[in-house]
C-alpha cells in the first residue's frame, strides 16, 4: 500500500479554518464534503479506520503525494486527530485560496501572510504555533494509507 506523505504545515492552519467556518459537512459516519476556501466547489474526503486509508478528491491529494486539508479536517471532526477548539477563532474567515495565488503556492509566504497581516492581535503568535505543530506531530504519526485510486479534483475556482 502507498502512505500519503505528511501534509506541509500550512495544511494543518487549512483544516482548522475549514472547521472553523463550518466548511466541514459529515456525509456518512467516514465520509465528508469540504467547500474550498473560495466557496466554488466542495471536496469528498472518505475515510476506513479498518484499514487505516483515506482518498480526497482536492488538488493536494490528486497532484502531490502529500495529505490534504480535507483529510486532516475530516479526522479531527472524527476525533481521529485532536485538536484545540481555541485554534478556530483566530483561524476563521482566512482566504488561504487567495494568499495561496497571491504568493503562487508558497505555503510558507502565506502562513508569513497570515501572522503578519491577518492573526488577531490578541492571540499568541507562539501558542498557536506551538498547538497547530501538535497537531502536525499526530498527523505525521498516523501513517495512513491511499484509499483506492486517486480522484481528479472538481474544476472551479
Amino acid at each position: 500500500m502507498t502512505i500519503w506523505n505528511p501534509p506541509h504545515i500550512s495544511k494543518i492552519y487549512e483544516a482548522v479554518s475549514a472547521i472553523a467556518d463550518d466548511r466541514v459537512l459529515l456525509v456518512s459516519e467516514n465520509e465528508s464534503h469540504c467547500t474550498s476556501t473560495s466557496r466554488g466547489k466542495y471536496y469528498t474526503t472518505t475515510y476506513d479506520p479498518e484499514t487505516n486509508s483515506i482518498m480526497s478528491n482536492d488538488n493536494t491529494a490528486y497532484y502531490t503525494l502529500n495529505m490534504s486539508y480535507p483529510m486532516i479536517a475530516l479526522l479531527m471532526l472524527k476525533n481521529v486527530i485532536p485538536y484545540d477548539p481555541s485554534l478556530l477563532e483566530p483561524l476563521k474567515n482566512i482566504p488561504w485560496k487567495d494568499i495561496n495565488q497571491q504568493y503562487k503556492d508558497d505555503y510558507d509566504l502565506g502562513l508569513d501572510h497570515y501572522f503578519k497581516q491577518l492573526m488577531p492581535k490578541n492571540v499568541s503568535e507562539a501558542e498557536i504555533k506551538s498547538k497547530i505543530q501538535t497537531i502536525y506531530q499526530y498527523t505525521y504519526s498516523l501513517q495512513l494509507n491511499y484509499l483506492g485510486k486517486k480522484i481528479k479534483p472538481p474544476t472551479a475556482y
